[in-house]
């Protein structure tokens, strides 16, 4: 069932499934996430149900904004490192999730069990609404503080951006709280704090300079924590965190990353091999932002934007698209390998892994 969020007495629905122990399809900024209250272990088993994830693979819990968030992560972090505390006050609400040590006696199925949580304060109106909502009194009901919720699909497919793509993988008996299409279309960027410096696990639209220039502390990679020494020997036990598998947001049809010249070569390659009646079905579909010469009239072709941010923005909405079409292949040029194109890049990577 779809909901409009603009409507009080949606959210009002909504907030009383989380109450209720039920799921939600949730808008953020950056994807539509699947939502249960990340205290209530019985509900949490239905997010990894619903998505056949992993119980270990741990999930981002979302926290209300009134109070720069404080209030959630008073009550699911065990200690937040000064540094993180200036990401919060520089990023939040916004697409930034923070690894941080968890309280021991909250959230452990949230957590997949670890010692670590992953918190965010989400931008997005709709989320936020929900999330006011839970944290008033409701007769003998205790407050709600934050709400699970890994991406709305599932596990390891492409991310939805809109209500539509949530209730075409999990409806129809979910509640959906349309809040149109995400703003910014691919996820967080993930930040551990757990061990004393910043370490980035999975990147976003947050780049490493913003964060760098928030915190005063240089961001590292866990690879460049392991190389530091014995402090940096911690890196062998990093925290899980959503997203970060090596195989991840992949639509049906199989993903090849190529660069420019490559795809040339490969559609001039494929004239004449192609059926080339009018009307019959793509089985190729190339994701570009270079014009090619001699493209057959049956590959699929879709001009990705030059500018990262909108490609972000329609990544998820492009792939999802190519399967509807019933193509069997995906060609993509590789995103260029700049600052601002590393959460594009890292998401077609493991794509196509």
């Amino acid at each position: 069932m779809i909901l409009s969020a603009s409507a009080p007495e949606s959210i009002a629905a909504c907030a009383q499934r989380i109450r209720a122990g039920g799921l939600i399809g949730l808008p953020t900024e950056t994807v539509y996430g699947l939502g249960a209250d990340a205290d209530n272990a019985t509900a949490v088993a239905g997010i990894f149900s619903a998505k056949g994830r992993p119980a270990d693979h741990p999930l981002i819990v979302h926290v209300a904004a009134h109070d720069g968030g404080r209030a959630g992560v008073a009550h699911f972090a065990a200690t937040v490192p000064a540094f993180a505390q200036k990401l919060m006050a520089a990023f939040w609400p916004g697409p930034l999730t923070l690894i941080l040590p968890r309280r021991h006696d909250v959230a452990a199925a949230a957590a997949g069990g670890q010692n670590s949580i992953g918190l965010r304060c989400p931008a997005h109106p709709a989320a936020q609404a929900v999330l006011h909502a839970l944290q008033q009194p409701q007769g003998s009901d205790a407050p709600v503080w934050g709400i699970a919720a890994p991406s709305a699909n599932r596990f390891g497919r492409v991310s939805p951006t809109t209500a539509a793509h949530v209730d075409s993988e999990l409806g129809p008996d979910l509640l959906i709280l349309d809040g149109g299409a995400c703003d910014l279309g691919i996820e967080s960027t993930i930040i551990d704090c757990t061990r004393g410096v910043p370490v980035l696990l999975r990147p976003g639209s947050i780049g490493r300079t913003q964060v760098e220039a928030a915190c005063g502390c240089r961001l590292l990679s866990n690879e460049e924590l392991l190389a530091q020494g014995a402090q940096g020997l911690e890196a062998k036990n990093a925290p899980k965190a959503s997203g970060t598998l090596e195989s991840h947001y992949a639509p049906n049809a199989t993903v090849r990353l190529m660069d420019a010249k490559a795809l040339q070569t490969a559609l001039n390659l494929l004239d004449g091999t192609l059926p080339s009646a009018k009307g019959a079905a793509p089985t190729i579909a190339v994701y570009a932002r270079t014009p090619f010469k001699n493209v057959p009239r049956t590959v699929a072709l879709r001009t990705m934007p030059r500018d990262a941010s909108a490609a972000a923005h329609e990544l998820f909405a492009a792939l999802r698209a190519f399967d509807d079409q019933g193509v069997k292949l995906i060609w993509v040029e590789t995103p260029p390998d700049t600052p601002e194109w590393e959460g594009v890049r890292d998401r077609l990577q493991r794509a196509s892994a």
